[in-house]
C-alpha cells in the first residue's frame, strides 16, 4: 500500500509545470514584497532568478555549497555572486541581501561515500541537492523567511522534479513555504546565458563536486578537446 501511495505521489509529481504553479503563486498581490531565502548555486544561475523574483520578493541570498570540493574554485564563485549583486544593485525593485553559509567540504565527501562512481545527474546528486537545500531551509527558518527555493532548477542539467520534491518535503518539516520552480522554463537558462556575457560572470563547466569535474574532463578527452 505504501509503495502505491509513493508511485502514486511520484506520476503526480511528473505531471506537474512548477512554472505554471510559480506564475499563479507570483499573480496573487499578497506576496508581493514577501521574504524569499534563495539558495545560491553560482552568480551564472542566480543571474536570471534574481531579476525575476527581486521584482517581487525580498531576498535573502544564501550561498551554501560544500559540494565545491576544491576551496579557490570556491571563493572565486563567491566574489563573483558578490560582484554579481553589486553591479545589479539598482535594478531591483526590492532589497537584497547576501549570506555566505559555512564551508565545509567534508560535510558533501561524508555524504557521498560509496556514492562516488555514480554518473552525474544521479543518486549522489539528488543527495546533494536535499544537504544543500535543508541547510537553506534551516537557515530560512531561523530568520523568518515567508518563502524560500534554489536557483538549482534553472540548469538543464538538474532535475526539477526531484528538486521541488525536496523542497516540499523539508517545507513541511520545517514550517516554510517552498516557493516551486523551474528556472530553465520561459527561456530561464538562455537569460542566464545573455546575463553571464553582459556581466562578464565566470562559467563554470562542472557542477562543482571533485567527481563531476573528473567527469566532466573524461567527456572532453573523448571528443579530443
Amino acid at each position: 500500500m505504501q509503495q502505491e501511495m509513493n508511485n502514486q505521489s511520484s506520476n503526480q509529481m511528473n505531471h506537474r509545470n512548477f512554472q505554471k504553479e510559480l506564475d499563479r503563486l507570483l499573480s496573487k498581490e499578497d506576496t508581493l514584497g514577501k521574504h524569499l531565502l534563495l539558495h545560491s548555486c553560482c552568480a551564472p544561475c542566480s543571474s536570471y532568478c534574481l531579476e525575476y523574483l527581486s521584482r517581487y520578493f525580498t531576498i535573502t541570498v544564501f550561498y551554501y555549497n560544500p559540494n565545491i570540493s576544491l576551496e579557490e574554485e570556491y571563493r572565486y564563485r563567491v566574489s563573483e555572486m558578490e560582484r554579481l549583486l553589486e553591479e545589479t544593485k539598482e535594478q531591483r525593485h526590492y532589497p537584497v541581501d547576501f549570506v555566505e553559509g559555512r564551508y565545509d567540504p567534508k560535510e558533501f565527501f561524508e555524504l557521498a561515500k560509496g556514492m562516488e562512481e555514480l554518473p552525474e545527474g544521479g543518486k549522489r546528486c539528488y543527495y546533494c541537492y536535499e544537504q544543500r537545500m535543508r541547510e537553506s531551509v534551516e537557515y530560512a527558518a531561523k530568520i523568518g523567511a515567508d518563502y524560500y527555493t534554489t536557483t538549482l532548477s534553472i540548469s538543464p542539467y538538474k532535475n526539477a522534479k526531484w528538486i521541488n520534491e525536496i523542497g516540499e518535503r523539508l517545507a513541511a518539516e520545517y514550517g516554510v513555504t517552498h516557493l516551486p520552480s523551474d528556472f530553465k522554463k520561459k527561456n530561464g537558462y538562455k537569460r542566464s546565458i545573455e546575463l553571464s556575457k553582459e556581466y562578464d560572470l565566470y562559467r563554470q563547466d562542472y557542477c562543482g563536486c571533485i567527481y563531476s569535474k573528473l567527469e566532466r574532463e573524461r567527456q572532453q578527452e573523448q571528443s579530443g578537446k
